[in-house]
């Protein structure tokens, strides 16, 4: 029996970016299609199969332990950079400014998507979502530099929306335009928590 259902809810690639050099900007450039290998976005500085492991999960490791990149890829939604974009009073807020990896449309609530649900890609490839992208201070600097006074806004702005972070399951090429079917695994409320 298959554990992850296939849902009828289907979005589309808007945007696609790399980040070329973490330590020189967090923004990302850009590009019209990317090659998605088990290591993430060719040229993308967040990729690979390990990372060291930073304050998201200081927790459970020393900071700099190293730990499977389960963040290789990060996507958030046109409609959630909207609500993030009115919340702040601005026009907008550019994927490139939040270092987007990946755009998508038409998947409601997006931030909200089951951890370990995946999205499969009409040209073969699949991304496995790890969990929501909480919002930090980063993207609010590069907001802060380009509308000076604004950058403040984002943290809570983004609460709930800043989507989500993946790594590659299956390996494809992913283009501007490309839909992807959202399937999901099944869900309930972990009951010791509730």
């Amino acid at each position: 029996m298959a554990i992850l259902q296939p849902t009828e809810i289907v979005g589309t690639v808007t945007y696609l970016g790399i980040v070329r050099d973490r330590d020189g900007s967090l923004c990302s450039e850009a590009v019209t299609r990317v090659d998605a290998s088990f290591a993430g976005f060719e040229g993308e500085a967040h990729g690979g199969l390990i990372r060291p492991s930073c304050s998201r999960v200081r927790a459970q490791y020393p900071i700099g332990t190293p730990i499977r990149n389960t963040r290789q890829i990060s996507i958030v939604s046109v409609e959630e950079l909207a609500m993030i974009a009115q919340a702040m009073g601005v026009e907008a807020v550019e994927p490139e400014w939040i270092g987007a990896s990946l755009v998508v449309q038409g998947i409601p609530d997006f931030t909200h998507v089951p951890p370990s649900s995946r999205l499969l890609f009409e040209g073969g490839a699949s991304l496995c979502v790890d969990m929501e992208n909480a919002p930090c201070q980063l993207p609010a600097r590069v907001i802060e530099d380009l509308l000076p006074g604004v950058g403040k806004r984002f943290k809570p702005a983004a609460l709930g929306r800043r989507g989500v972070t993946a790594w590659v399951e299956a390996e494809g090429r992913i283009g501007i335009g490309e839909q992807m079917r959202l399937h999901v695994p099944p869900q309930r409320l972990y009951a010791p928590l509730a």
